[in-house]
């Protein structure tokens, strides 16, 4: 886990659900640091700085670009 790198955070796991999709369905290795304490003590999130998406290096911009696809609805238009 030493290799991946942090590619964005988020507070809530509610936002995670719909990305853990898009990211298995394009085979896209990650791992959610802080993801189960902030499931069970949601104040957590602050203290520990979110929850944060963690992927390999090579797999950065590739990721980047799914997480813009998903905030920007009229792409997928």
């Amino acid at each position: 886990m030493n290799a991946m790198i942090t590619v964005e955070i988020f507070q809530l796991p509610q936002e995670l659900y719909i990305l853990k999709t898009v990211l298995e369905r394009e085979s896209i290795p990650y791992y959610f640091e802080n993801e189960t304490i902030v499931s069970i003590d949601p104040f957590a999130s602050i203290a520990l700085g979110g929850i944060k998406l963690k992927v390999h290096p090579e797999n950065k911009e590739r990721t980047l670009q799914l997480l813009e696809d998903l905030n920007n609805p009229l792409s997928i238009v």
